[in-house]
C-alpha cells in the first residue's frame, strides 16, 4: 500500500494551527493538487463529509471524504474514496513550547484493478508528498 508522511515543526501555537488544518476546505490554500473542497455535512467533527476535487497526473480526480477521528489538537483524520482507491489522510499535532508539530500521513489502497497501478501511485505520492510539505509550511508560517 503507497504511503507517504511528511513533517514539519512552525513557531505557531497548536490552536491556531488546528483550527486552520481541521478546516479541510482551506485544502485549496495548502494542498497543490487541490482544484476544490467543499463541506457536504457535519460540523467538522467525525462524521463530517467533505468533496474534494484534485487535478492529478494530467486529469481531475474527486474524493469523497468522511472525518473519521477528531481528537482536538492531537489527531483529524479523513478516509476518502477514488476511482478504485480508498484514500487514508491521518494529521497529528504536537504541542511544544512555542512551536506545534505537524504529521502528515497518507495512505492509498488501490482495489481491484486499480492495484496494477501501485507502482505508478507510489512514484506520484512521494513527489506531491514533498509539494504539499513545502507548501503546508509556508501558509502555517504565514497565519
Amino acid at each position: 500500500m503507497p504511503t507517504v508522511e511528511r513533517t514539519i515543526t512552525v513557531a505557531r501555537p497548536v490552536q491556531l494551527v488546528w483550527d486552520y488544518l481541521t478546516d479541510f476546505t482551506r485544502t485549496e490554500e495548502w494542498d497543490p493538487p487541490t482544484v476544490s473542497t467543499a463541506r457536504t455535512s457535519g460540523d467538522g467533527g467525525v462524521g463530517t463529509t467533505y468533496h474534494n476535487v484534485s487535478k492529478m497526473v494530467g486529469r481531475e480526480v474527486e474524493v469523497d471524504y468522511e472525518v473519521t477521528r477528531f481528537e482536538p489538537h492531537r489527531v483529524f483524520e479523513l478516509v476518502g474514496e477514488a476511482n478504485g482507491v480508498t484514500v487514508t489522510d491521518t494529521i497529528t499535532f504536537e504541542s511544544g513550547q512555542e512551536t506545534t508539530t505537524v504529521t502528515y500521513h497518507s495512505e492509498f489502497a488501490p482495489h481491484g484493478a486499480a492495484k496494477l497501478a501501485n507502482p505508478l501511485i507510489a512514484g506520484a505520492i512521494e513527489v506531491l508528498g514533498s509539494r504539499v510539505s513545502s507548501s503546508l509550511e509556508e501558509r502555517l508560517l504565514a497565519l
